[in-house]
């Protein structure tokens, strides 16, 4: 612990020093090559995998059951309407969740004797629904709506709060890095997109925002103070505002990681809770991809963003230029 004091004491008062602003090409490289692969996943898998409630259905679920074996239920829809295309799953330990493509009246009744049959259970134990694909694209199209809005609302809170419009854009650029990424892993993994994973992605945004805002906010205060006796140029500023906040973006995202890790663990392997499995797994990726991204892709790019102004240029140079000088050896006159 005392190490890791001194360590965050050295990175606020710039004893010591980790140049993310310098080396914003292989950071910007990594995060371009992080936002392809997100991208290229779903295409080369032929899109994501939508839960129930956006492809549509028809949906069993038999419970109390003695034996949760999705064999029995496999071979039951399989037994009366061979076309169906069945995924089963077990919820908790003692349910069993059957869903199909849209059955008609008469298969869905035969499937729910089927059930019945396989799992030993009366037909009053095996509970039928059904959801239609217009409902996903509802939610889809509200989760989009409710994205834009969001955006925009932050794109222009943060320029009045900041007073510049380029911490903004480095700031929204930054949560749609994490957006795509999230979605990129939720990809290669198989899980479903479902509305609860809508939920979670909805949430990471924020949680994105506000590691940024306070990188940022730091990065203003160093920033606001350089004035003509200044020794930093506006990327060192910018750079030590990121290492003054680096122990602190870390603890926070551990702290909140952490309990997020374990509903992932206990929802997915315990209890089998679909929907705490699907929220967790988004909230935790946003997690870690939201640290990164503020560290690593929103502050180098506000440097990016503001180094060419004239009046930065002109005190950068005057900055380097004076260094320049104060390192240069005195040279003794010819004689």
């Amino acid at each position: 612990m005392a190490s890791l004091t001194t360590f965050g004491n050295d990175l606020y008062t710039g004893k010591r020093s980790i140049n993310f602003v310098a080396n914003r090409r292989v950071w910007f490289s990594v995060a371009i090559a992080l936002v392809l692969f997100s991208i290229l996943v779903p295409i080369v898998k032929g899109g994501f995998n939508l839960s129930f409630e956006f492809t549509g259905g028809s949906q069993f679920t038999i419970s109390p059951v003695a034996s949760a074996d999705q064999d029995k239920a496999t071979d039951a829809v399989a037994g009366v309407v061979p076309e169906a295309v069945a995924k089963v799953t077990t919820v908790g330990n003692d349910s069993v969740r059957v869903q199909t493509n849209q059955l008609t009246n008469a298969e869905t009744d035969d499937v729910t004797e089927a059930l019945a049959t396989a799992f030993d259970v009366d037909t009053s134990a095996v509970t039928t629904s059904f959801i239609g694909a217009s409902w996903g694209q509802d939610v889809t199209r509200q989760a989009l709506t409710g994205l834009v809005i969001f955006l925009a609302l932050a794109f222009l809170i943060m320029a009045l709060y900041f007073r510049t419009w380029k911490m903004s854009a480095a700031a929204m650029i930054a949560l749609l890095d994490v957006l795509i990424i999230t979605l990129g892993v939720y990809s290669l993994s198989g899980f479903e997109i479902s509305p609860a994973a809508i939920i979670g992605f909805l949430t990471i945004l924020g949680y994105s925002l506000y590691d940024t805002v306070v990188v940022f906010d730091k990065i203003r205060e160093n920033t606001s103070e350089d004035g003509e006796n200044s020794t930093r140029t506006f990327a060192e500023s910018v750079n030590l505002a990121v290492n003054q906040t680096l122990v602190r973006s870390i603890n926070t995202s551990v702290v909140a990681a952490l309990p997020v890790a374990s509903i992932l663990l206990i929802g997915d392997f315990v209890l089998g809770a679909e929907t705490l499995r699907d929220i967790s797994l988004s909230l935790f990726v946003g997690i870690l991809v939201a640290t990164y991204s503020t560290i690593f892709v929103a502050a180098p790019l506000y440097a990016l963003f503001r180094q060419n102004e004239p009046e930065i240029r002109k005190r950068d140079a005057r900055i380097l230029e004076a260094r320049k000088r104060s390192v240069e050896p005195d040279i003794a006159p010819a004689i």
